[in-house]
């Protein structure tokens, strides 16, 4: 029982916290002055630093199931976290200042699949939002 609590507050940790660098990406107007790519590098550290997610690893990797594997090791990911992840992705892809915006979509996009392979509930925003990425693509 223990562990089980100990996993449930790690779960929602890593939901906190990438709930907290999907809201430095599109947080509004108070941090003008810090560029996309700090707060890339900024969201990176915190994910490498907290739960040793190597993002660009992550996102460097082509094959889609050394992706999903790779995602599969961190008992942190359940469906809803992976879903934030891909919603923290496809912001930055689709964000004016980014670098091959087209990666960033490509790696949301797989993100998205896998919660619909793994999900038994029907989600019309993760639809929704597979159906956007695949029209800018």
């Amino acid at each position: 029982m223990e562990r089980r609590d100990y996993m449930l507050k790690q779960i929602e940790k890593i939901g906190v916290l990438i709930s907290a660098i999907r809201q430095k990406i599109s947080g509004g107007n108070d941090n003008l002055s810090i560029t996309l790519e700090k707060q890339i590098e900024d969201a990176k550290g915190m994910l490498l630093n907290e739960m040793n997610f190597d993002f660009n690893a992550f996102l460097e990797e082509i094959d889609t199931d050394c992706s999903n594997e790779y995602i599969g090791s961190f008992a942190e990911f359940n469906i809803d976290n992976i879903e934030l992840l891909a919603d923290y992705i496809s912001q930055i892809g689709f964000h004016a200042d980014c670098d091959n915006p087209q990666k960033y979509l490509e790696k949301a996009l797989q993100l998205y699949e896998l919660c619909n392979l793994k999900s038994k509930v029907y989600s019309f925003e993760r639809e929704k939002n597979i159906a956007t990425i695949k029209n800018f693509l």
